[in-house]
This record gives structure tokens, C-alpha cells and sequence, in this order.
């Protein structure tokens, strides 16, 4: 790209509309990070303004997660008939545990309670399995900023420690929904390996970690998990996958004639 392209793009962008400005998008994208696959900005939900409104209150309008958070809060309409209380395994600043508590309380299965699992100490020490990209202590958020964060919803309970330290606190409980987003191949195992059998028939849970090539750990130990089971992850295209307890699916990709 020479100088006097890269002084012109700015201009050219603001004096373009929405079609000619995204062109421009995908050019610069093609040279600078060849294998990425843009969409197409003119969707719905980037201007549903309630949830516009979500991601700014954690600051994730302009991050990467965006897509996720929005299938997390559609997926949680699925549940909203199945008795069981939820859970997450991984909660770091809240902005996922939120969408799970408004789902609850517009549940029409009756009282939810939300359990938050997390270290709150950020992440544990990777295994060689988990590679490179993450280092003990990343994603560390205090347990008062998330309780700041979900004040004004009743039914929640804090579980701080290290997983699976604090799961037998709820060993009676059933489940119709949980998010495990811990990153690395050992909580996610013991996550899945305690809430598998206590899930709800027809409840969720929403792996976040599944299928991205900065957590290797997680997609290994979800898939050697679920290997001899009937359900399996279904992978979302935005990074991530979820599964619907006691609903069997084709044990592989379907394969494109």
C-alpha cells in the first residue's frame, strides 16, 4: 500500500456512503488480514437499541464479542419454559451472567437462581495443551464489581474459588441453562463433567470457548467429553458452540456433496 493511499483512505471514507465506505472495508481487509470474512453491516440487531444499550453498559460495543452476546441472549428464549436454576463458570466482569439474570426474571418456569463460579483472580496456570495466548492471571475482575454490576437482580449467588472447589455447594440443583467460559482445558472439563448429568431436558449449555484457536485446551476437552455422549457441540460461527441436553445430534459435520 503506498503513502499517499493510506493518507487518502481517511478522506475517501468519510466522503463515501455506508456501501462504497464498507468496499473500502473489505479492500483494506483483504490486504491487511486476507483470511477474514466480513458480514454484512446492515443487520438488525447491530441497532436494536435495548441491547445496544447492554453493550455499552460493559463496554463491549466496540470489542469482539458482540455476536456472541447476542446469541447467548437469544439462545436463553429456548429456556424459558424448562424448570432449573442456572449457572456460569467464568464470569469475569458480568455482562453474560446479565442477560441470564434478565432472561430468569421473565422466566415462565418460575424462580431461577443464577450461580456465578469464578476464581475471581483471573485465570488459572495454562497446561501445555492450552498454548500460548494465555498466562495465569489474564482476565482478572474483582467479585465487587460483579456484584455492583447485577445489584439490582435478587437471585443470584456468588461461588468465589477455584474450579470445581465450590461445586458441590450445588449438588441437589438442576439446571436448565449454564455458560462455562473459562478458557482453558481443566475447568472446562470439570465444568462440563458436573453439570452434563444435572442438566434439565431441553436446557443449554453454551461452551464460549469452543472452536477458537486461542483456546485449544477447551475445544479438545469438550470434545473428549461429549465423544461417547448423544449430544454433541454445535459450533457457532461466531466462535463458541452449545448443546441441548438429551437431544441427539449427527455425531460429525455434515459432510457438503
Amino acid at each position: 500500500m503506498t503513502e499517499r493511499w493510506k493518507k487518502n483512505i481517511p478522506r475517501l471514507a468519510r466522503n463515501a456512503g455506508l456501501a462504497a465506505r464498507f468496499r473500502i472495508l473489505q479492500w483494506a481487509g483483504r490486504v491487511l488480514v486476507p483470511s477474514y470474512r466480513f458480514k454484512w453491516p446492515q443487520l438488525d440487531w447491530w441497532r436494536d437499541p435495548e441491547f445496544t444499550r447492554y453493550l455499552e453498559r460493559f463496554g463491549e460495543d466496540r470489542l469482539l464479542n458482540a455476536d456472541r452476546k447476542w446469541i447467548v441472549y437469544q439462545l436463553l428464549r429456548l429456556t424459558a419454559d424448562i424448570p432449573g436454576d442456572t449457572a456460569e463458570c467464568g464470569v469475569y466482569k458480568g455482562a453474560t451472567s446479565y442477560l441470564v439474570c434478565c432472561a430468569n426474571k421473565f422466566s415462565r418456569a418460575g424462580t431461577k437462581t443464577h450461580h456465578l463460579f469464578d476464581s475471581f483472580a483471573g485465570l488459572s496456570e495454562p497446561t501445555a495443551t492450552d498454548g500460548s495466548h494465555w498466562s495465569k492471571g489474564d482476565l482478572h475482575c474483582g467479585i465487587d464489581e460483579v456484584r455492583r454490576a447485577l445489584a439490582q437482580f435478587n437471585d443470584t449467588k456468588f461461588y468465589s474459588g477455584w474450579i470445581p472447589d465450590r461445586f458441590p455447594d450445588v449438588a441437589d440443583a438442576k439446571f436448565s441453562f449454564v455458560h462455562i467460559d473459562v478458557d482453558l482445558l481443566d475447568p472446562t472439563r470439570e465444568s462440563l463433567q458436573f453439570f452434563y448429568p444435572r442438566m434439565q431436558p431441553g436446557g443449554i449449555i453454551v461452551c464460549d470457548d469452543y472452536g477458537i484457536t486461542t483456546c485449544p485446551g477447551a475445544t479438545q476437552a469438550i470434545d473428549q467429553f461429549l465423544a461417547d455422549k448423544p449430544e454433541k457441540m454445535l459450533a457457532l460461527p461466531d466462535g463458541g458452540g452449545f448443546l441441548i441436553a438429551h437431544r441427539p445430534v449427527m455425531d460429525r459435520a455434515i459432510p457438503l456433496c
